[in-house]
C-alpha cells in the first residue's frame, strides 16, 4: 500500500503550495488566534505532532452522551409541561432555571411526574445556588438514588455581574457547606459546577476560558476541604462547564484539552477521577435580527460537543438572543442533537479526534497556554483575588478586542449578520425574559459582561 500511495514529505509539498499560491508567500497560510498559538498549513508526523488521547468515560446510560436540556421560567405549571414534553422528546437530563428555584414548594410542582433516579435535574441559580440545592434537596424526598446536580458556581455568577451580596470567600463557604451536608443523604449527586463559560462569553479566548475551569475548580475544591469534604469527594462531585460555538475544530480541541487539564490538576491534589463536562452552546455567536442561522450554528456547537468527548451537551434555543426560547425553539435544539446522535450517529467512535495531528497538536498547545493563564492566576492569589484585583478582566477584553477587530475588517464572518445577509427576515415567537438587578453590597470587581458579536452590526443596520 505504501508503493502505491507515497506519503509526500513537507520539503515535496511545500513547492507544490508555492505554486498554488502564486503571489502570495507561504507564511500566509499561517494563522495566530488570541492566545498567540499559530495554526500551520500542515501536520504530519514529520512536524512532531505528540499524540493525544482523550476519550468520554461514560457511555451516559447506553447513548454516546448526556442530551441535557435547558428548562427556564417562573410558573411551576408551565415549567413542568415544558420539561416533561423536552424529556419525552428526547432529553436525558435537565437544567433549571428562574424564579421556581426560590422554594422547594414551587420545585416541587415543576418536578412533578420526573423520575429523579433516571432523569437528573441540575440547577442554574447564580449566587443562590444554596437555596436552592436545599429546595431541591427537599423536591427529590431523601430518595438516595435521585440524580441531582446542584451545580454550585458562586464565582462564576459574581463575575458576571461583578456584586455579591456577601464576601465571595463566604459565598464560598455557604456553597461548599451545602454541598458537605447534602453528600451523605445523595451519593449520586453531583455538587459543583467548575465553569469558565462567563470567560468565553465576555470574549476570552480559548486559554482563558479554560483556565477559569482550572482556577474555578481549584477554589471549589479548597472551600470544599475546609468545610469537611476530602478532596476525593470534592473532585468526584465536580463538573467542569465549557461553551461550544460555530468553530467545531476549536471547540472539540478544547473539550479533549479539558481532560488533559483535570488529569493535571487531580494530580495536584492526589485524586483520581474522570472528568464530567458539561458543554453548552455559546450565547456570543447568536444572531437577534435573523435569528434562522443560529441553527447552523448550534448544529457546528453540537457536533464539536460530541466529537469532543463531551459527557453532556445542552444547546440552546436558536432564538436566545431575543429572549426565552419557546416550545418550538427548545424541540429545534432537541431535534438537532438527536439527528447527531441517532441519525448521523455522532458518538460512535471513542475520541475519533485521536489520530488527528492537527487536531492532537492543537488540543495540546491549548490544554499548555490554558495551564500557563492557569498558572498566572494562582500566582495572583487564586482567581477571587484576580477578578477583585482587576487582573483577569483586561487579559480577556484584549482577547475580545481581537475577536471584534477580526469580524469588523471582515477576516472572520458570521454567516447571516455580516455575509449572506437576508434583507427581510422572517420572524420568530420568543419568550421575554425577566429582568433582575444584580443584589450587591458585599463584594464588587469589575464585571466579565456578556457580548454578543453580532450586536454591532445588527445596530448600524437599524440605524440605516
Amino acid at each position: 500500500m505504501s508503493d502505491l500511495f507515497p506519503t509526500p514529505t513537507p520539503a515535496q509539498w511545500r513547492p507544490l503550495a508555492e505554486k498554488a499560491l502564486k503571489d502570495r508567500p507561504i507564511e500566509s497560510l499561517l494563522h495566530m488566534d488570541a492566545d498567540g498559538l499559530v495554526t500551520r498549513p500542515l501536520y504530519g508526523a514529520a512536524t512532531g505532532v505528540d499524540p493525544v488521547f482523550a476519550p468520554r468515560p461514560s457511555d451516559a446510560e447506553g447513548r454516546a452522551w448526556d442530551l441535557r436540556t435547558l428548562v427556564e421560567g417562573d410558573d411551576p405549571e408551565a415549567v413542568n409541561k415544558a420539561l416533561l414534553a423536552d424529556l419525552e422528546g428526547g432529553a436525558a437530563s435537565a437544567v433549571l432555571a428562574g424564579a421556581i428555584l426560590a422554594d422547594s414548594a414551587p420545585l416541587a410542582r415543576a418536578l412533578d411526574g420526573v423520575a429523579l433516579e433516571l432523569a437528573a435535574v441540575g440547577l442554574d441559580a447564580g449566587l443562590d445556588g444554596p437555596d436552592a440545592a436545599n429546595a431541591l434537596a427537599v423536591a427529590a424526598k431523601g430518595s438516595p438514588r435521585a440524580r441531582l446536580m446542584f451545580h454550585l458556581d458562586p464565582i462564576s455568577a459574581f463575575a458576571e455581574t461583578g456584586e455579591a451580596p456577601r464576601s465571595l470567600e463566604e459565598h464560598l463557604s455557604l456553597a461548599a457547606n451545602t454541598a458537605a451536608r447534602h453528600a451523605g443523604a445523595y451519593p449520586e449527586a453531583s455538587f459543583f459546577l467548575a465553569s469558565g463559560r462567563v470567560a468565553h462569553e465576555a470574549g476570552g479566548s480559548i486559554a482563558q476560558e479554560l483556565a477559569f475551569v482550572a482556577a474555578n475548580a481549584t477554589a471549589l475544591v479548597r472551600a470544599a476541604v475546609e468545610a469537611g469534604m476530602t478532596a476525593e469527594q470534592a473532585f468526584k462531585g465536580m463538573v467542569l462547564g465549557v461553551s461550544v460555538d460555530q468553530e467545531y475544530f476549536d471547540g472539540l480541541a478544547k473539550v479533549r484539552a479539558l481532560r488533559l487539564i483535570w488529569n493535571t490538576l487531580c494530580g495536584a491534589f492526589g485524586v483520581e477521577t474522570p472528568a464530567v463536562i458539561e458543554a453548552r452552546s455559546s450565547r456570543r455567536m447568536l444572531a437577534a435580527r435573523d435569528p434562522w442561522p443560529n441553527l447552523l450554528r448550534l448544529t457546528a456547537a453540537g457536533f464539536a460537543g460530541a466529537v469532543g468527548g463531551a459527557d453532556a451537551v445542552v444547546l440552546d434555543g436558536f432564538t436566545r438572543a431575543e429572549g426565552r426560547p419557546d416550545a418550538f425553539a427548545r424541540r429545534q435544539a432537541r431535534n438537532t442533537q438527536l439527528v447527531l446522535m441517532e441519525e448521523a450517529y455522532i458518538g460512535r467512535v471513542d475520541d475519533p479526534a485521536a489520530g488527528s495531528w492537527y487536531l492532537d497538536q492543537r488540543t495540546r498547545e491549548l490544554a499548555e497556554a490554558a495551564w500557563t493563564e492557569f498558572q498566572l492566576i494562582e500566582a495572583e492569589g487564586g482567581l477571587v483575588e484576580a477578578l477583585r484585583g482587576h487582573l483577569v478582566q483586561p487579559r480577556i477584553a484584549r482577547s475580545r478586542e481581537s475577536l471584534e477587530t477580526a469580524l469588523a475588517k471582515g477576516s472572520a464572518q458570521l454567516v447571516g449578520v455580516t455575509k449572506f445577509v437576508d434583507p427581510d427576515p422572517r420572524p420568530t415567537a420568543f419568550e421575554p425574559v425577566p429582568t433582575t438587578a444584580p443584589v450587591g453590597g458585599g463584594d464588587a470587581c469589575v464585571p466579565l459582561t456578556p457580548i454578543r458579536l453580532a450586536a454591532p452590526f445588527e445596530a448600524e443596520g437599524a440605524a440605516k
